[in-house]
Order: structure tokens, then sequence, then C-alpha cells
């Protein structure tokens, strides 16, 4: 297939390993797309995420799963690259936090949209959660839509008629319902890594923003918490 061949049923599918991209993927995979998987390895200190990935990959039939490494540690700025910023503890807080990754989803949609015009993919999917999230300004549905009109005048494909869109079903949804819509397309909630600073076993401290907002949702849901927490008795 020629990169201005658009197929769609195609779609590159942005995936971390965490709680929100495999409930992306299984959505995807629910409406029929066949997902191309790309995860990124940009040195962040919770890269163990990406051997959840690996497994989601596999387990939802991907068509293919890349890893990229681009060491955004480099640049630093962020808790999640630069090893002398502790990842902060102390609850949520008002603003964006030390775990904002400078220019992060534009990287790591920049790399998927390569890929999907390369593939003639349709559609690209992201994780990215507007409403119980860490108040990072690239998860924002108008940042989204501002990538998708970039797209499609980056691109060959597009400017040759064939448009291409940022899909993030997951945009507007609590935790909660994030929860729930993943038990539902039988995500191994056990087996996501959201912690910013999982051990090499990939369980979580319990005490990251990430952590703190997966947990609040599992109570809003309803729903007993299977994530694997470090000293944890099971």
């Amino acid at each position: 297939m020629s990169a201005v061949e658009r197929d769609e049923c195609c779609a590159v599918v942005l995936l971390s390993g965490g709680l929100d991209s495999a409930t992306t993927l299984a959505w995807a995979r629910r409406e029929g797309y066949r997902c191309y998987c790309l995860s990124v390895d940009y040195g962040q200190r919770h890269r163990v995420e990406l051997d959840a990935a690996r497994k989601l990959a596999t387990q939802f039939q991907a068509q293919a799963h890349k890893i990229v490494r681009i060491d955004l540690s480099v640049f630093g700025g962020s808790a999640l690259t630069d090893l002398r910023i502790d990842v902060p503890e102390d609850g949520v807080q008002p603003g964006i936090p030390l775990t904002y990754v400078p220019a992060r989803n534009t990287i790591l949609l920049s790399l998927a949209l390569g890929w999907a015009e390369v593939l003639g993919a349709s559609d690209i999917f992201v994780g990215a959660n507007a409403v119980d999230y860490s108040g990072y300004p690239d998860c924002r549905p108008a940042y989204l839509h501002a990538f998708e009109v970039m797209a499609n005048l980056a691109t060959k494909a597009a400017v040759e008629g064939k448009k291409l869109s940022i899909r993030a079903p997951l945009v507007d949804l609590s935790k909660a319902d994030i929860i729930r819509l993943a038990a539902s397309l039988n995500v191994p909630l056990r087996e996501t890594v959201s912690c910013y600073q999982p051990d090499a076993l990939g369980q979580a401290c319990g005490r990251c923003d990430a952590c703190r907002i997966r947990q609040a949702g599992f109570v809003s849901a309803g729903r007993a918490d299977p994530t694997r927490y470090i000293n944890a008795s099971t």
C-alpha cells in the first residue's frame, strides 16, 4: 500500500502500557480497526510500562507493535525524565505538575503521524483525558483538534484529499468511567502501569499523582482495585 492510499479500517494507536492507552486500544479493536501500536521509550523513569505495552499489543492482536526510542532526558525539565527532580507525592495540586514532559504529546503524535501516513491509516488513537488528569495542557480537546488541523496541512496524503483524524475516545470520561469501560472491554487492569515511579516488576508506589488518580477512580467506579502495589500483601 502506498502512502496516498487511505485505509479506513487501519489505525495507529499510541500505547504507553497505562490504563488509558490500553482502554483506547481495546476500544479501537472493538470498533473494528486493525491497530498498529506505537510505544515510545523517551527516557521516562517508568519505562517498565513498555513491558505492559508489549503484552497489551499481543493480547489485543495488534497488526504490529513498534517501540521507538527518543531520549527526552537530554532536555530534562520533568520529574519523569530528570532523576534529579523528585516525583511529587503530596497529592494532586492545582496547576501544571512537575511530571509534565515538555512537548511530549506533540512528539508522540508526530511519530504516530509519520507511521500513519506510511501505512495509509485513517486514524490515530491516543488515550488523552481532560477530566481526571494531572493538568497537562497537551491532553485538552483544543490541543488535539489543533494537532489534527496541523496534520492535515502537513502531510502529502492530506494535501491529496485523504485526511486523517486524531481520535481520543476517553477525552471526556472520568477515571471511574474509563475503568468501567476498560472492564467491559476485558482490559487486564492489573497489568496496566500508570505509576510514575513503579519498581522493576511494574508494581505501583501508591503515592504519586497517577496512582492517586487511579485509586480514586476505582473507588468512584465501585470496583476493587487490582493494581499491584509495592509492599502490598497480594
